[in-house]
């Protein structure tokens, strides 16, 4: 990452920390949905899962450019709620006078920055030989990422595509915190699914190391394919959601991106904030991916 691009990605990390902090009485900022003097314009699909137990809203902000022949390139943000309220106008700017790709967040009709019980649930994997699956913070039911990303393949992305015409071969997934797990999941068992996967401060830590459990084979799955992936990690993150951080707290996130870095076909980058802490993270990671699309 450049300077600028540094720069940029840490000032508005700082200018929205406080409402990048977890906390579940915080509210959606929906300032940016309200704009109208912006090169991007939103609306929202509503849907319901599967099951009919958790409710989908999908705010896709369109550029006012017209689609290249081949279609918009995409980017999906996971925690589409906490996702709107981290986007800044200059990025939205930015963003048309570059590649303007079509945004897609990915959130739930709640007033809530963060919809705990339904992320935890669908940003999840499936343990092996657990007899209940359980989220081992809050023990909150898990494991429906595999449900989740069924849903945005046979039904969110077509809605989506019913819109404006997106480039199937442009498509990035973006997830912080439980949401850069289902990003990992994603590549790790449907690699082909987007071409791009940004990860910032996953929770590597959940069921000690599930995740790392999936990597196995991923050379194979990944067949023809060649996606890139840019994992992010602030200075300042502890390794679990109980630790206090520690120089050995990036040595996970060390680990995986040495173990990824060896799969023939995966592109691979591994880039640090410094002094950010898990919360900063999040708009931090976001402005990352966002100022690459802005090339």
């Amino acid at each position: 990452m450049n300077k600028i691009a540094l720069g940029l990605a840490l000032a508005l990390a700082l200018a929205a920390s406080a409402k990048a902090q977890p906390q579940p009485e915080q509210q959606m900022d929906t300032t940016l949905l309200q704009r109208q003097d912006l090169p991007y314009h939103f609306s929202h699909i509503d849907l319901d899962s599967a099951d009919g137990q958790r409710h989908y809203r999908l705010w896709v902000g369109k550029p006012e450019r017209p689609a290249p022949a081949a279609g918009y390139p995409v980017l999906w943000m996971l925690d589409g709620n906490a996702a709107i309220g981290a986007l800044q106008a200059q990025q939205l700017r930015q963003l048309a006078a570059g590649q303007a790709p079509l945004l897609v967040a990915i959130g739930y009709q709640s007033e809530q920055r963060i919809e705990r019980s339904a992320r935890t649930f669908d940003f999840t994997p499936t343990v092996p030989g657990l007899a209940e699956q359980r989220d081992p913070l809050t023990g909150q039911p898990s494991g429906g990422i595999d449900r989740f990303l069924d849903l945005l393949e046979q039904r969110m992305r077509p809605q989506v595509a019913a819109m404006a015409p997106i480039d199937p071969a442009r498509q990035t997934l973006w997830g912080h915190s439980y949401g850069a797990l289902a990003v990992l999941h994603t590549l790790f068992t449907r690699p082909a699914m987007f071409s791009d996967y940004a990860v910032a401060s996953p929770s590597l830590w959940w069921h000690d190391g599930a995740i790392a459990r999936e990597l196995p084979g991923l050379a194979q799955r990944l067949g023809s394919s060649q996606p890139r992936l840019l994992l992010m990690r602030g200075d300042d993150e502890p390794s679990n959601p109980r630790a206090a951080p520690n120089p050995d707290s990036d040595r996970p996130m060390r680990e995986l991106a040495a173990r990824l870095a060896k799969v023939e076909g995966l592109q691979v980058r591994y880039q640090h904030f410094p002094g950010l802490s898990h919360g900063p993270m999040l708009p931090a990671s976001l402005a990352q991916v966002l100022a690459g699309l802005s090339r």
